[in-house]
């Protein structure tokens, strides 16, 4: 899904909450880094993904992978 999105600042809804998410892409495509902002309130979501030779792997910034998660799951780009 995060591959799908265009780089740059989007905006969704995810879990009922309203969020800002910007997304860069470094290292060609291979790796991935998407931070969300919900938007007036206090709820941030971070996480890095890399495409390893090993296959794809998700790293949470300072939260939960399922938090993470639970937020990619329901994130509807708007």
């Amino acid at each position: 899904m995060i591959r799908n999105w265009q780089a740059g600042v989007t905006h969704g809804e995810s879990n009922g909450l309203r969020y800002m998410v910007d997304k860069s892409v470094y290292s060609n495509g291979r790796a991935i880094k998407f931070v969300a902002k919900e938007l007036g309130g206090a709820d941030y979501i971070s996480a890095n993904l890399y495409d390893l030779r090993s296959g794809p792997q998700i790293y949470p910034c300072e939260m939960p992978l399922e938090k993470v998660l639970g937020f990619l799951t329901d994130l509807r780009i708007k």
